[in-house]
């Protein structure tokens, strides 16, 4: 259960236990009020009745005190009998009765005084009344009124909480809402906001660093890699194994520097570009692996607004990569899918494919699946990686879809253009 459900039943429960530990103190010193009331009723009818005796001098056993008071009035006790004289108060049928002995000048008198309950009975019945609905209407108002204002508290920190959840690597800038209020809301804002600003400062050094560790390593490669180049005749077969780790070192420090720039969010510059003249070009484009072949299918005219050189480097990534764990052949097929105004690239391979559970982490950077590891020759967990940055950097997504086995399929989605060529 969420915090303000729990805090409503909390609220809720706490003041039924008060209400009714109230509705029993009411009703047992409203039932004790009253009845000490009609005792008091009865003793000043008892009282009333021998000072009337005493008065007039009436003789034992008088039934008639003309009409003010009776000495043994009917239904005084169950068997029409009077109480004892001196006993305490006794109710029977609705009545109390109580008995009192009086001394006049031809004997001793019992009187015999009454009181009804029907008023406190009355009462009784109309608390009850009251009580047993008002009781739940008002625990329902209780829980009504909490809930509105434990979701007015916490709306705050649904709102903290749903910008903290869209603050990527890629958005450290942003920063969550800070109330007015100065509570512990409000304290937990701005912890969260000071913790942005470290995290911030520590991933802009990081990234800094990487940009600066790959532009620093670019010149010291090429010149290992000219040196190599013009290696003396007894060196070559030395130097073309050196060759080939520099030329991976000049492509892992390019990939460095690339994703650093895609990190820090460089502005593209974009403009009006024909998508499947790139995928056409970069997909006939020679590659090691002779014996895979490059199959295409490509809708023309596709525009988008992009970086040519990106886009370059997209769909080279994703051919690449499928060219690379290709068991013979490969697809690429750019499609427009109709009504939605958007541009699809689907790259197929009929390698060994990938597993559902690595749909996610393949785009992660330095990642191999297992099965690759002894196929890869000279890939270096970054194309992907690349890739995928590119897409979010133009509006675009990728990722990998379902396919018949064997074989694996990656498919970007561009938004097109929405003017067109003249």
């Amino acid at each position: 259960m969420g915090v303000r459900l729990r805090t409503t039943l909390a609220a809720t429960a706490v003041v039924a236990a008060a209400l009714a530990v109230a509705a029993v103190a009411l009703f047992t010193a409203l039932h004790a009020s009253l009845t000490d009331s009609a005792n008091a009723l009865a003793e000043r009818d008892a009282e009333y009745k021998a000072a009337v005796i005493q008065a007039t001098g009436l003789a034992p056993g008088t039934k008639h005190l003309g009409g003010a008071a009776e000495g043994l009035p009917p239904g005084s006790a169950p068997d029409g009998t009077p109480p004892p004289p001196g006993s305490p108060p006794k109710e029977a049928g609705g009545i109390v009765v109580i008995s009192r002995r009086v001394e006049t000048g031809k004997g001793t008198v019992t009187v015999v005084g009454t009181a009804s309950l029907a008023p406190a009975r009355a009462a009784m019945r109309t608390l009850s009344a009251v009580l047993v609905p008002g009781i739940p209407a008002l625990l329902a108002l209780v829980a009504w009124l909490t809930w509105l204002a434990v979701g007015r508290a916490l709306r705050p920190v649904s709102a903290i909480r749903a910008k903290v959840a869209d603050i990527t690597a890629r958005d450290l800038h942003e920063r969550v809402p800070v109330p007015a209020s100065r509570d512990e809301i409000g304290a937990l804002a701005r912890t969260v906001n000071a913790t942005l600003d470290r995290l911030q400062t520590a991933v802009g050094a990081h990234r800094q660093f990487v940009a600066d560790a790959a532009h620093e390593l670019r010149s010291p490669m090429a010149v290992l890699r000219t040196r190599l180049e013009l290696a003396r005749p007894g060196e070559r077969r030395l130097a073309a194994g050196a060759l080939d780790d520099v030329q991976r070192l000049q492509t892992l420090t390019a990939d460095l520097l690339l994703l650093a720039r895609l990190d820090a969010r460089e502005p593209i510059r974009t403009r009006e570009t024909d998508l499947a003249q790139i995928v056409a070009e970069e997909a006939a484009r020679a590659r090691p692996r002779t014996d895979v072949r490059v199959a295409l299918r490509l809708t023309p005219d596709l525009l988008v607004d992009g970086s040519p050189d990106h886009l370059r480097r997209l769909v080279a990534n994703l051919v690449d990569n499928a060219v690379r764990h290709a068991a013979g052949s490969v697809t690429v097929a750019l499609t427009h899918e109709a009504g939605s105004g958007q541009a699809r690239l689907d790259v197929t391979d009929d390698g060994p494919g990938i597993r559902p559970e690595d749909r996610a982490t393949v785009f992660d950077r330095f990642t191999r699946l297992d099965h690759a590891r002894t196929r890869d020759t000279g890939g270096s967990g970054l194309g992907l990686s690349i890739a995928r940055d590119i897409a979010l950097a133009h509006r675009a997504t990728l990722q990998v879809v379902p396919c018949p086995p064997p074989g694996a399929r990656l498919r970007a989605v561009f938004p097109l253009r929405t003017t067109t060529r003249c």
